[in-house]
This record gives structure tokens, sequence and C-alpha cells, in this order.
């Protein structure tokens, strides 16, 4: 069986997914001045680290509040019975649910985690009776208001700790 383990980052994979991180919108000529690199150089990498999956073009991210959506939930769906077709049906359609942000799917006691931004309480409690809890499957619903969101500090902080730990 071939190995499925991804090929190691070297440092300046590493520094130019850095680079990436902390400016998203920088040019290939402005990314390869900063790491010290040619442009070329710098450009191949990019398009190795996109082809290999590392990395993907930058989304773009519409802030809710400025758009009349200023109240975010986390809604906590468990489900009453777990068949292949009705939990890839359901997943389907939450991703498809008006305002839905991001939706996870999990193990442990929930199932899903729907992430909504809405304009208000009704919208919200719309959202819940109209679009989760009127699928068979689910079992019960929890919603968690969301009162303020930070983005994390990622993924690269950790993988350039551990490449000069390692």
């Amino acid at each position: 069986m071939p190995d499925q383990r991804p090929a190691p980052l070297d440092a300046l994979d590493l520094r130019l997914l850095a680079a990436v991180v902390a400016a998203p919108t920088a040019s290939n000529k402005a990314l390869a001045a900063g790491l010290g690199v040619p442009e070329s150089t710098c450009a191949y990498r990019l398009r190795a680290l996109r082809a290999r999956g590392v990395l993907s073009l930058p989304q773009v991210e519409v802030s809710p509040p400025a758009v009349g959506l200023p109240l975010q939930a986390v809604i906590r769906v468990r489900l009453g019975r777990h068949d292949a077709a009705g939990v890839v049906r359901l997943f389907d359609d939450l991703v498809r649910t008006p305002g839905a942000l991001e939706v996870f799917h999990l193990a442990g006691a929930d199932d899903f985690l729907v992430h909504v931004a809405v304009g208000d309480a009704a919208a919200l409690r719309d959202v819940v009776l109209q679009h989760i809890t009127v699928h068979p499957i689910v079992r019960t619903t929890e919603t968690n208001l969301v009162f303020e969101r930070r983005a994390g500090i990622g993924v690269v902080p950790r993988l350039m700790q551990a490449a000069t730990e390692g």
C-alpha cells in the first residue's frame, strides 16, 4: 500500500505560508521581496502548495452585521437515527440553509453544529423550525447565541514551531 502521508513542508514553504497568512492579498513580487527569494521561486512554490492542497485561493469574507445580519448563533443538532443517506441529505441541506456560515459534522453527543448569521430572533427561530427540525432524523436542537467571535491563530505558527523543534 502506498504511503498516504503528505510531503513535508520545508523552511521556505513554511515562511511562504506565514507570509500569505499575514498578507493574503500581497502580490507575488511583494511576497518574494519579503522572503528574499526570486519571484519565479515564489510563484513556483505558491503553485506547488496550491496543487498539493496545502493552500487554497483567498476567499471573500462578507461581514454579516454589515449586511444586516447582526445576530449569530451556533445550533447544536442531535439525531434520532444515523442512517447514511439521511445524514448526507441533512448535511447537504444544512449547508444550504439561509444564513449558514459553517456546518460541522461531529462525533460525540452532538451530531452537527450549525453556525448561522441572521437579522433577528424571529429569523433565528425560522432557521431552526423551517430548516433544521423539519428533518425526520433530527431529534433535538439547542441554540447558543454568539456574543463575540474571533479568528484563531491558525496552523502555520504550530507548523513553524514544530519545524524549528524537529
